[in-house]
């Protein structure tokens, strides 16, 4: 449900409901199918955005895509670090359900197997084009090999690929056309080396990783784009993960405002995200897509980093004192548990779907939704049934985005790889938190406290104790039907046992 509306939305609903035939120029032909872009960041805090409130970043393009849309208040990510969350927008399943446990580093047994179902293989049996530009990190194998006397060359290693051919590829995954990274840009943002084009080592690609990505997928809006068919789209953007390199045309915005050059680093790398996504959504629009395209604009996990004002003892780097996201004063950050590690911007962009559904421009809902809800959301708009047999953890928010009654199938739940409070339920405004053995729990009131300040559960213990058991009662669930490769793990001393 939409909490916050303004009255020009409440009349304009209220107008299509009593007249439901007014501008329904639509009725007289075939409506359009939607296309999709899921845009991701890597590490963007809750607070990173000049519409969530930053004081200092730059983010015009990002900003009139709320403008035009829905703002998500309590939008979250499925956890709070890159590879699972990116696992479970493209299935809608928690991550060890899904068996994409922690972030997959080079050569490691990890990765979303090929039995899982995905929204791309999905789409595309329905008609769908498939394409993804930007960092993936769900497998590690990009499918060109050269060996050198009988040697995989160590920077394959280095730049995150796995040299394991089983693994399944792009296009197992469900994806026609793809633009990748394994892991992070490297060596960073600046000229980076290793991109891979349907499978095609690019080498060097001079530029900086936001801007090279856009220009990929513009290339592909204008030459490789069936214009008789809709599109799925993921572009999951490198910044502002480290190692951290910001154009400095994108620093200069900056001088006057701020002294400190790391502040300006990052704050220009949020930026250059946002010039990116300026120039995709002029080039939906000079191609004709826009008003029929669904944006949903995320974050991987939160922020990077010890603090928002660098790491201390740390010296000035690339990797750590760059990192200077903001949580918008929440507790925690990345592989946090708490709201900084797993609260992210939340934005939903759907010119024509919102004008038919009568929803005025400028909504801020805060009703929760989390990062898996893109796949059942994006299969209800394309009218394509959920796959059978498949435990789902999502819930389609498509209610939200026709102005109707929501009610979530399931409470949002997390198991994190966080050294602390690794799992957590949230029920409504309540949200409960324990350690991954059950001996400890926390209960807050996000309505009243968001930054989790204050533990109730010995002043709510019914509440608590009816929490607590279901949390147990789904983390226990999750951890049975998914793949035990968390066992391998070294923390897995501390996991329940089953």
């Amino acid at each position: 449900m939409l909490r916050k509306i303004h009255r020009l939305q409440l009349l304009a609903v209220l107008l299509v409901t009593v007249f439901p035939n007014i501008g329904n120029a639509e009725d007289k032909t075939a409506e359009k199918r939607t296309n999709f872009l899921q845009i991701l960041t890597d590490d963007q805090g809750w607070g990173d955005l000049q519409s969530f409130g930053h004081v200092f970043i730059q983010t015009p393009h990002i900003d009139q895509l709320a403008a035009e849309g829905i703002k998500f208040t309590q939008c979250y990510a499925a956890d709070a670090v890159c590879s699972p969350s990116r696992a479970s927008i493209l299935t809608g399943r928690t991550p060890y359900r899904n068996g994409v446990f922690r972030w997959i580093p080079a050569d490691h047994y990890c990765y979303l197997e090929a039995d899982e179902v995905t929204l791309p293989q999905l789409l595309r049996k329905q008609g769908y084009q498939t394409a993804h530009f930007g960092k993936w990190h769900l497998s590690n194998y990009m499918e060109e090999r050269i060996k050198v006397d009988g040697e995989w060359p160590q920077r394959f290693k280095n730049f995150g690929f796995s040299t394991d051919p089983d693994q399944p590829t792009m296009n197992d995954y469900g994806y026609d056309y793809w633009f990748a990274t394994g892991n992070v840009a490297r060596p960073c943002h600046e000229n980076p080396e290793n991109f891979f084009l349907n499978g095609k080592a690019m080498g060097l690609m001079e530029g900086f990783s936001a801007q090279i990505v856009a220009k990929e997928l513009v290339e592909w809006l204008r030459e490789h784009r069936d214009e008789n068919k809709p599109f799925f789209i993921t572009l999951w953007f490198h910044e502002p993960h480290g190692p951290i390199q910001s154009d400095p045309r994108f620093i200069e915005r900056y001088a006057g405002d701020v002294d400190d050059p790391d502040l300006k680093q990052y704050f220009a790398n949020v930026t250059q995200i946002d010039e990116a996504v300026g120039e995709i959504v002029q080039a939906l629009k000079n191609e004709g897509v826009y008003d029929d395209t669904l944006i949903w604009y995320t974050s991987d996990n939160g922020p990077e980093g010890d603090t928002e004002y660098g790491s201390p003892g740390k010296s000035t780097n690339l990797w750590r004192n760059r990192y200077r996201g903001s949580t918008g004063g929440l507790r925690g950050r990345k592989r946090h548990t708490h709201e900084g590690g797993i609260r992210v911007p939340g934005i939903i962009s759907w010119p024509a779907g919102f004008e038919r559904n009568g929803l005025m421009p400028g909504v801020i809902s805060d009703e929760p939704i989390i990062g898996s809800d893109v796949f059942p959301t994006f299969l209800e708009i394309a009218g394509i049934d959920l796959p059978e047999d498949v435990t789902l953890d999502a819930t389609s928010i498509v209610p939200i985005l026709e102005n109707r009654e929501f009610q979530r199938a399931k409470p949002l739940y997390w198991r994190n790889t966080s050294k602390e409070f690794r799992i957590a339920l949230r029920d409504g405004d309540w949200k409960i938190l324990g350690t991954s053995d059950y001996s400890r729990f926390e209960l807050y009131n996000l309505a009243k406290d968001p930054r989790e300040t204050t533990n109730l559960a010995l002043h709510e213990p019914e509440r608590f104790e009816r929490l607590k058991a279901a949390l147990i009662a789904y983390d226990s669930d999750v951890l049975r039907e998914g793949p035990d490769w968390w066992k391998q793990d070294k923390t897995a001393e501390e996991m329940p046992s089953l």
